[in-house]
């Protein structure tokens, strides 16, 4: 037999536990086979070694096993044990789930009965129900018509929202009841509108408010709402028109009998608005049960359409009766013929004064009837942004705002002159005043000012605020300054101070005096500065003004004398110790 070389023998996979490094298998048929081919005497040896080697290990480890054979006889027996405990259990297993089961079924039948119990129990409340409601609707329709009969309006609503309330929970019963119903709901709605239209037509307040409450009842609030504004309009209106007609006879009566004070325009349009703010405010209750807030800011909007018209021909009238036009033309003819000779004199400022008050007034008035009609608006809790900028629009671009701005550039016409003429009236006749050490100029300057700027102020109109400021700051860097100093410019001053005589102490005084009023109102401009910021700080419609640049650059050019009179007092001072 030709001998082969191990080396071309295939190698058998390692085992797990002891192997042996054999190109045999042993114990397979291809070893067995494997030896029958072998004709090597070297190969045999060398494979029966290999052999010798794999039978130890196999007795090693068949001593290995048979070693653990006590440890799995334990074992075995452990579970053998634990099997019977096993079976135990099963068997206990098998009857709780057989019990399980059979309390599941009972519970599932007793949960089946329930439920059909339960709607059982539904359908008999439902037609016990429906069986209350044919009954309850019977009685609506009795009682509707016996309410009928005996004027009690307020029960036959009753019963009328008692079966709409029963109708709209049944819809698909008692049709024929509901058609009686119906019938007899048309006929007191007819009965309410006849009673409240005669009730409005005699302006009988406390019928009115009976009839009137029983609109929403029947379903008809939004026409409720609009008869009752409406009576609230035509109550407002004939009391104006009534207020408007006095006016006007005493307006008549006034003319050529110098009883001009006797005229109260603002005591009219004081009136006026107080109609409207009670009218919103006594009746709040009854608006808001016909529509709720919606109610309210309906009647605000169309009780302003009185605003409008009322207001409006106050104004204009007062306008006519104090002759503001023709006023405005004077001053504004006087002011462009100030240089010619035998020009007219301008109007009295007494008698400017009175306007500007009353001007002020109805100004104030009107500010603050659209501040708080604004106000009661934004107060309302569903009130939408739109409803705020609809209000405000309405109140601040209607026909009564636009009187007012006609009202105010009147206004700033005769404050501009009044505040001119009281300033050189003031320069005019300035004078020492014994025990003092300045003249009556400085007082008298800058109390005319205070006055016309706190009234402009008070006024909460921007556009005033910047005219008179100006006019403000026209007096105090021209004129006023141009007359601290007169008395500083005066020729020779020098020789009169140094010559002797008795004019000496006269004019030393008389410099004196002139330096105090600089030092004066030095303080006075810077006192009168701080007060207008404040004064603009607190009104309402001027605040957001006051942080803005143009206010502080308008300040700031205004009261730049300030800075002047100081450098030019101290300039003084150090002449005089000189």
């Amino acid at each position: 037999m030709p001998l082969m070389r191990s080396s071309s023998l295939p190698k058998p996979a390692e085992s797990a536990e002891h192997r042996t490094d054999t190109s045999v298998k042993f114990g397979t048929p291809e070893a067995l086979d494997y030896v029958r081919s072998l004709t090597d005497v070297g190969a045999m040896t060398r494979l029966l070694h290999e052999c010798v080697a794999y039978q130890r290990a196999l007795d090693l480890d068949l001593d290995t096993l048979l070693s653990q054979r006590s440890d799995l006889d334990r074992t075995l027996n452990n579970l053998q044990r634990s099997a019977d405990v096993l079976d135990i259990v099963k068997a206990e297993s098998d009857h709780m789930l057989s019990n399980i089961t059979s309390t599941c079924d009972l519970a599932n039948q007793v949960s089946r009965k329930v439920r059909e119990l339960d709607l059982a129990q539904s359908r008999v409340n439902s037609t016990l129900l429906r069986i209350d409601a044919i009954v309850e609707r019977g009685n609506c329709i009795d009682g509707v018509k016996s309410a009928l009969d005996a004027e009690d309006y307020e029960s036959a609503t009753e019963y009328v929202r008692t079966f709409l309330e029963i109708d709209d929970k049944f819809k698909d019963s008692g049709s024929d009841q509901r058609k009686q119903l119906l019938a007899s709901k048309k006929l007191l709605e007819g009965i309410v509108k006849k009673k409240l239209t005669a009730a409005v037509d005699q302006r009988d307040h406390p019928t009115i408010l009976r009839f009137i409450k029983l609109y929403s009842p029947l379903g008809l609030d939004e026409e409720g709402l609009q008869i009752y504004v409406g009576y609230l309009k035509k109550v407002i209106g004939m009391r104006s028109r009534l207020e408007y007609e006095h006016l006007i006879e005493l307006v008549e009566q006034s003319h050529g009998q110098n009883q001009n004070h006797q005229v109260n325009f603002v005591g009219c349009l004081t009136n006026l608005f107080k109609d409207i703010v009670l009218a919103v405010e006594e009746n709040d209750e009854i608006l808001r049960s016909l529509c709720g807030e919606d109610g309210v800011a309906y009647a605000i909007f169309e009780l302003q359409e009185e605003c409008d018209s009322r207001g409006s021909l106050i104004l204009k009238k007062y306008m006519e009766f104090r002759k503001l036009a023709k006023l405005s033309s004077e001053i504004n003819a006087q002011n462009n013929h100030l240089l010619t000779v035998g020009a007219p004199e301008g109007p009295n400022p007494r008698e400017i004064e009175l306007y500007l008050e009353e001007i002020l007034s109805l100004m104030q008035l009107g500010e603050d009837y659209t501040e708080y009609m604004i106000s009661k608006i934004k107060g309302m809790p569903t009130a939408d942004p739109d409803l705020v900028l609809r209000a405000t629009k309405a109140y601040r671009a209607g026909s009564f705002s636009k009187v007012v701005q006609d009202v105010t550039g009147f206004y700033v016409i005769l404050e501009g002159f009044f505040m001119v003429e009281n300033v050189r009236k003031a320069i005019g006749i300035d004078e020492h005043v014994s025990d003092s050490l300045t003249t009556s100029m400085v007082d008298d300057v800058f109390y005319v000012l205070q006055s016309c700027l706190r009234r402009a102020i008070s006024t909460s109109n921007i556009s005033s605020v910047v005219a008179v400021l100006s006019g403000a700051s026209s007096l105090l860097n021209n004129e006023y300054y141009e007359a601290l100093q007169l008395k500083l410019r005066e020729p020779n001053l020098g020789a009169k101070l140094f010559l002797g005589g008795d004019g000496v102490q006269k004019t030393g005084t008389e410099i004196a005096t002139a330096l105090n009023n600089i030092d004066l109102s030095s303080e006075y401009v810077l006192k009168l500065k701080h007060e207008i910021e404040e004064q603009c700080a607190e009104v309402s419609g001027l605040a957001a003004f006051c942080s803005s640049n143009l206010f502080i650059h308008l300040i700031a050019y205004t009261f730049i004398t300030c800075g002047i009179l100081v450098n030019f007092h101290d300039f003084c001072l150090l002449i005089s110790s000189i």
